[in-house]
């Protein structure tokens, strides 16, 4: 079957493009005049009233300053004129809201993570409609005049309820220290990237991040009216506050019982050395970065003794890049293609500087994109990041006496889980059978926080105007 012709000019371009920049802001909007909002998108989808243009997945020459998206919550839709039958066609993960108390235990928002303690307004999910992300090349004059163009334009239209800045560190890394967005999926359909390389990874069909179009199932997600339901997409925005200082911490406490470096026991817990080289490719040492094309070109199970990591001894099985993306392991769910999510996130808050420690507000915020909430975002954190039993029985080529998969993951992503000192746990697997000689670390904290999110929607452009003119119609 061929490949779907997509029409770029149609589709948003975070959704199937990463853009490169050093500055973001994201505005988290409350619609109090739909007309006027109405007016408002339609200038910016057309670039006029001196505004800039929504961007769109056709790459233009030269580069252009700034890149503009934008997306609704369940509520903003029903503020614009959806209406409830309309609505309950949509992702059921998406109507309910990343506020909701069901969300939130889905994806361990818990404890100081809960919707109660989030920032910016977030906290209140009815009153959150829009969300909209403006990207900067480099220029911080460029982010503050745009900026002032758009707050003018929300004028009698939508109140800003908050503003979140990002700005990319050096050598693309987060705050933890790790070089970052390296295994985006690639999908089928998406125009060219220049960054990233072709691997062995199976491309995905583009169903999974664009509505409209055959998915891993063979269907196509789909919503009502029919204005919105190709070329648009789903994502979990989140602000995720990083705690460098604890984490710098926990790798001193357990580098001992580890019995390695605290370098080395950062990378089996991400399953990458911070410079971004996969464990399965340097086992022992980071040595100098790899080449592009090799950084994402690897698996886990292979018919050869001498690669098969099917154990996890090279890369543990409860690592953060395993656990997000398990490749050819053998796990519940029905593949890794089918809960592939697309990343676009930046560092927000000052570098952290071990010798001069502080209490600054650092962390990642951005988009986790996807066609469908609940078996992509949802399934990935709850299923995958937050539980250990995900992992089905195999052995490798060392046969019972090495070990069994199941018994060689443990506890729930050191990043991304809810990891209670009481129960958390992380197992790094040594030959032996039933687990007999792995090494398992607990009684560890949480090292990131959730300090906001909403679950949006991206409209197509057509799906823009259409909204755009819901107001005077309805």
């Amino acid at each position: 079957m061929a490949d779907p012709a997509i029409d770029y000019d149609d589709v948003q371009g975070t959704i199937l493009r990463g853009y490169r920049v050093n500055l973001a802001r994201h505005f988290i909007l409350s619609i109090t005049n739909p007309q006027a909002t109405g007016r408002l998108i339609e200038a910016l989808v057309e670039g006029s009233n001196g505004l800039p243009k929504i961007t769109t997945a056709r790459r233009v020459m030269p580069k252009p300053d700034c890149f503009l998206n934008l997306s609704f919550t369940s509520t903003g839709l029903t503020a614009m004129g959806l209406s409830a039958q309309q609505l309950s066609s949509f992702d059921a993960s998406f109507q309910r809201g990343a506020t909701s108390p069901g969300s939130a235990a889905t994806v361990g928002d818990v404890d100081l993570s809960a919707p109660e303690y989030w920032i910016g307004g977030l906290n209140n999910g009815a009153r959150v409609h829009v969300l909209l992300s403006l990207w900067v090349a480099e220029s911080s004059s460029v982010l503050e005049t745009v900026s002032a163009q758009l707050r003018t334009a929300f004028g009698g239209c939508m109140t800003e309820l908050y503003a979140q800045d990002a700005a990319a560190l050096p050598d693309n890394k987060v705050h933890f220290g790790y070089r970052d967005s390296i295994a985006q999926p690639t999908v089928i359909g998406a125009p060219p990237s220049k960054r990233q390389t072709p691997d062995d990874q199976p491309a995905v069909k583009t169903g999974e991040f664009l509505l409209g179009y055959q998915n891993e199932t063979g269907g196509s997600y789909c919503v009502s009216p029919v204005e919105l339901s190709i070329n648009s997409s789903y994502a979990a925005f989140r602000i995720l506050e990083q705690d460098v200082a604890g984490f710098d911490a926990m790798l001193a406490r357990y580098a001992c019982e580890a019995e390695m470096d605290t370098e080395k026991l950062a990378a089996k817990i991400c399953g990458r050395w911070r410079n971004g080289n996969p464990l399965e490719l340097a086992p022992d040492k980071q040595g100098p970065v790899l080449p592009t094309e090799q950084l994402n070109n690897f698996t886990y199970v292979s018919n050869d003794a001498a690669t098969d990591d099917t154990l996890g001894f090279n890369c543990p099985i409860g690592s953060h890049i395993r656990r997000s993306n398990p490749r050819n392991g053998a796990v519940v769910g029905a593949g890794s293609t089918h809960h592939r999510i697309v990343r676009r996130a930046m560092p927000y808050g000052p570098a952290y500087d071990p010798q001069h420690p502080d209490t600054e507000a650092r962390g990642l915020v951005g988009y986790f994109i996807n066609a469908s909430v609940s078996n992509q975002f949802e399934f990935l954190i709850s299923q995958w990041n937050n539980s250990s039993e995900f992992v089905m029985a195999a052995t490798g080529p060392g046969g019972y006496s090495a070990g069994n998969a199941v018994f060689n993951i443990s506890g729930e992503d050191v990043f991304l889980g809810v990891n209670k000192p009481n129960e958390s746990s992380f197992t790094l697997p040594r030959e032996g059978p039933v687990g007999t000689r792995n090494k398992e670390l607990t009684g560890f904290s949480r090292t990131i926080t959730t300090r906001g999110g909403a679950y949006c929607f991206f409209p197509s452009i057509k799906g823009l105007r259409y909204l755009a003119g819901l107001p005077q119609t309805s």
